[in-house]
């Protein structure tokens, strides 16, 4: 079986160690399995990323002595197919505009009675002329996968959604997230959506990332299957923390990878700080 695994950052800041631990776990598996490790920059935050943080990331993964196959896919570059696959979503009636402003949308899910799962949103389309009269006032909205859509689209399969992780084969629950945003009114994709496609058209076939995105898992094979996609096996490794047991950020300016260096450290001493010796 040929064995693809990738590292998606965004350069929205320096890596940390956390970062480092990620790709290289991801680049020891693909060494390990005879297969491909490919690297793709996720800027569609046009108003965070910067060609700055970008070069860096080069630098630091040159440094951590990973290869890359080129060219490298960056999502900026590809806002056109997120909208292509947007519209098939709309054109099937699977997503929908919401649009809550983020208050209301909290302010829903605490009133609302949704029983155990009272922590998520659901909603459905305002009706046509409602709508149409937000869309001439120029308001803002969210495009929201509709959970009530897809489990009409996709009939019984919906409930038998598997996904692998490592503890073996996992029934997939994608109304523990309930109507999540894929896109908004000025800007073509969410992560998730954008993620999806990408790991599909980079021929992924192992995705390797942090436990923080497991639950993510359960919408990405609901996506998959209704653009038809190819589904990979995930594979979710523990994080790094700092000392008072937090997950690593990108304002943890010491534990940077450029912090790291300038102060002597070599990638060697990076591998033993994570435990990745050999």
């Amino acid at each position: 079986m040929r064995f693809v695994t990738r590292f998606a950052p965004s350069p929205t800041g320096y890596l940390h160690l956390g970062h480092a631990f990620s790709a290289l776990t991801a680049y020891d598996a693909a060494r390990a399995a005879g297969g491909r490790f490919v690297l793709r920059i996720e800027d569609i935050d046009q108003g965070r990323s910067r060609d700055e943080y970008e070069a860096a990331i080069y630098e630091d993964l040159d440094w951590l002595g990973i290869e890359w196959e080129t060219p490298v896919r960056r999502q900026s570059q590809h806002l056109a197919e997120y909208q292509s696959v947007l519209e098939r979503l709309q054109q099937r009636g699977l997503i929908y505009r919401c649009f809550r402003t983020r208050k209301q949308v909290a302010a829903a899910i605490a009133t609302a009675p949704h029983g155990p799962s009272d922590d998520i949103f659901r909603g459905e389309a305002l009706p046509a002329s409602e709508e149409a009269a937000k869309l001439a006032a120029g308001e803002a909205f969210a495009w929201r996968l509709s959970l009530k859509k897809a489990r009409a689209a996709l009939g019984p399969a919906y409930f038998a959604l598997v996904f692998e992780d490592e503890s073996g084969p996992v029934r997939a629950d994608p109304d523990r997230l309930g109507d999540v945003v894929l896109a908004r009114k000025d800007f073509p994709a969410s992560y998730h959506l954008a993620s999806v496609w990408d790991d599909a058209q980079q021929g992924v076939t192992h995705v390797i990332r942090g436990e923080d995105l497991r639950e993510a898992a359960h919408l990405h094979v609901l996506l998959q299957r209704l653009l038809g996609l190819p589904q990979p096996v995930y594979r979710h490794h523990r994080l790094v923390l700092d000392d008072d047991g937090k997950r690593l950020a990108k304002r943890d300016q010491a534990a940077t990878l450029r912090a790291l260096r300038a102060s002597g450290k070599s990638s060697d001493d990076v591998r033993r700080m994570l435990c990745l010796e050999g």
